[in-house]
């Protein structure tokens, strides 16, 4: 028997609480490989601007209940 994965769950930002948010998107930037450009940005230029992707739904917070992982994915 093969057994299946559970699907990704979308997560709305709205539902979570601000520091679990802030945490969330730390972690994202935070990442190596992360690539913003030609520019560098700070810590917070770089929360302020996943916060905004996710305001105009242009990014989303994805959990993957096999590897219990949170992810920013880019819609």
């Amino acid at each position: 028997m093969v057994e299946q994965s559970a699907e990704p769950i979308n997560i709305p930002h709205t539902e979570l609480s601000p520091a679990a948010l802030q945490g969330v998107i730390e972690a994202f930037v935070l990442k190596e490989g992360t690539d913003y450009g030609q520019r560098e940005f700070t810590l917070q230029e770089k929360v302020w601007q996943v916060q905004h992707q996710l305001a105009r739904g242009e990014a989303r917070i994805v959990y993957y209940p096999d590897t219990q992982i949170v992810e920013i994915v880019r819609v």
